[in-house]
């Protein structure tokens, strides 16, 4: 009789396991890179050298810096906003925006977005905005259950997400509260 015949049976990876500590180790490297030397060029072969594992390793997983990034943005920017209920659609929206401000501002995340959009262009862009997309419209559908009239989805992406993004990524001006808060009064005009 074999031994082997009483082991449980092997699932495809473990968490937690080796996978799991090369893909951290992979995510730390890239947020380092991109915060530390924002003047270096992002290659795999830089990213496996800081995360301490081999080049192929991060080939073979990732196959390019774009859909690297897209998998670090997305893991970062998974869960990363509680979606508001202040019991307004207005109030909700104010705090997302301010929300957003915040971590848009936040000198780890705008390197990071900035750089997904730039190697993995759209899927980069919908890594960086899909949650956030899906918290917008979860707050319109609770409006609307609520009784109240709402903007399409698109529209609130376009009025608030839109601009939001544009100014962090592409401008060097400021994203303040009170400009995000008049994104608000420009969608949802009294």
């Amino acid at each position: 009789m074999s031994t082997s015949a009483s082991l449980p049976p092997r699932s495809g990876s473990r968490p937690g396991g080796r996978s799991a500590r090369i893909r951290a180790a992979v995510h730390r490297a890239v947020e380092e890179l991109l915060t530390d030397q924002a003047d270096e060029l992002l290659t795999i072969p830089v990213v496996a050298a800081r995360a301490g594992v081999h080049a192929t390793t991060v080939y073979r997983r990732w196959g390019s810096v774009g859909e690297l990034l897209t998998d670090v943005a997305t893991s970062r920017f998974s869960g990363n906003i509680v979606v508001p209920d202040t019991g307004s659609l207005r109030g909700d929206l104010e705090r997302y925006v301010s929300d957003v401000v915040k971590d848009l501002n936040d000198p780890d995340t705008l390197p990071l977005v900035r750089a997904t959009i730039g190697a993995a262009g759209e899927q980069g862009a919908d890594a960086c905005t899909g949650e956030r997309r899906q918290q917008l419209q979860a707050m319109l559908e609770r409006e609307q259950a609520r009784g109240g009239r709402t903007p399409t989805v698109e529209r609130a992406v376009d009025a608030l997400l839109g601009p939001l993004y544009y100014r962090a990524v592409f401008t060097s001006q400021a994203l303040t509260l009170e400009w995000a808060r008049a994104l608000v009064t420009h969608l949802l005009p009294d």
